[in-house]
């Protein structure tokens, strides 16, 4: 509970204090008079005058107003709308590559150690230019059609006039140029065959996004492969996050020719596709996933495998019609998989389980969980594959104990 000094802190009040330490979810840590604030664009060991923007019962929130002791990893961000009161997407820009990988280090490992009570080290690795990755991005428009991205903790649109973190081929720049509808939601893809296509749908409802520009299904190489991705199906927003993480998979995975495979929320097939090459025609994948329309393009992508077994549905409640699996891949939305998912994977008694994680405090709480069922942590990557951004993606190996 908070203090009874914290208790008089207010909205607005501005006050000067020393920043800790990072948080996960691209906050600072300040403490000051008795209270615990999370601060927006700071970086440790720097002095700041910052103002709260809410207040609650066990810490409060903040932004940097002023910098008065700079940390040598503070940059001048290269985008003019990172600021408190512009975009809320790039948390990052104002600290230099180097350091928010260190930091984004520091919260794996503050993750594992606080909720799975593991020291767990890892580096982040850097993966390509931190600008110019993002080939998915949902843009909203104002009132007055105005094309930009939400403030941080806000509805309020931030018109932009370009993206710098977005793919060259998005063509943010020509976008927001444009006369938009007001008040739509716009949902931008593009491929790495130098395709792209635009989908809206209100903001205000439940509405389904509506394609209005380009083809529904794009199409992605990746390891010699061309897979395709509807319009409304997931897809890896970094440029080079498919390969990289398929490599990743592969390299845990140390397949072997005929084994039996799980790829649990498998999406469209990304990493199947892989999966197979190794496994061959005596080898079978059987690929789970929710969403109606990654496993049509999954029924598309596999055709002609007829080792190749797609199912929709809840991962927790199939698994339990499997009876054995050699290897299991899972690659969960951010929530992770959950206590139920990996009792039933461990039921299958895999020889390993590779786990692609984009919450490191999802994947250190299943980590505990996985543990009560008999499989430990044995390798862990991290990726920077959200540069400019708090986020982080992992791939970790789990073997029997």
């Amino acid at each position: 509970m908070a203090s009874s000094k914290s208790a008089r802190w207010a909205v607005g009040d501005i006050f000067q204090t020393q920043i800790e330490k990072v948080a996960h979810g691209g906050h600072f840590i300040a403490r000051h008079e008795g209270a615990v604030f999370f601060i927006r664009h700071a970086i440790p060991g720097e002095k700041c005058r910052v103002v709260i923007t809410s207040t609650g019962s066990s810490f409060n929130r903040a932004d940097v107003v002023e910098v008065l002791e700079p940390s040598p990893d503070r940059v001048s961000a290269p985008c003019a709308y990172a600021h408190r009161a512009g975009c809320g997407g790039c948390d990052f820009q104002h600290i230099s590559p180097n350091r928010q990988r260190q930091l984004k280090s520091d919260v794996i490992s503050e993750q594992f150690s606080r909720i799975a009570k593991m020291d767990v080290r890892v580096d982040v690795e850097e993966v390509g230019t931190p600008l110019h990755w993002r080939t998915r991005s949902i843009a909203t428009t104002n009132s007055q059609g105005a094309l930009g991205f939400y403030g941080a903790r806000s509805h309020t649109v931030i018109p932009i006039n370009d993206c710098i973190i977005a793919a060259e081929g998005m063509k943010m720049s020509e976008l927001a140029a444009r006369s938009w509808k007001a008040d739509v939601r716009v949902e931008i893809a593009t491929s790495n065959m130098n395709e792209r296509n635009i989908a809206l749908a209100p903001t205000r409802t439940e509405g389904k996004a509506r394609l209005t520009e380009g083809n529904q299904i794009l199409h992605e190489e990746v390891l010699g492969k061309v897979l395709e991705v509807s319009q409304d199906s997931f897809w890896q927003s970094h440029i080079s996050a498919p390969e990289i993480l398929t490599r990743a998979v592969l390299d845990f995975a140390q397949l072997r020719s005929g084994e039996h495979v799980l790829d649990l929320y498998g999406g469209v097939g990304l990493f199947t596709s892989a999966i197979l090459d190794v496994v061959g025609s005596e080898g079978a994948v059987d690929l789970i996933e929710g969403s109606k329309s990654a496993t049509a393009d999954a029924a598309r992508n596999f055709a002609h495998n007829a080792n190749v077994s797609i199912v929709t549905g809840d991962v927790a409640k199939l698994l339990p019609r499997i009876d054995a699996a050699d290897l299991v891949v899972l690659d969960p939305p951010r929530e992770g998989a959950g206590k139920v998912v990996l009792s039933e994977i461990a039921r299958l008694a895999p020889r390993a389980v590779i786990y692609v994680a984009c919450d490191p405090a999802a994947l250190a709480r299943d980590t505990g969980y996985f543990l009560e069922h008999g499989y430990s942590l044995n390798k862990i990557r991290a990726f920077d594959l959200f540069p400019m951004t708090h986020h982080i993606e992992c791939v970790a190996l789990f073997l029997p104990v």
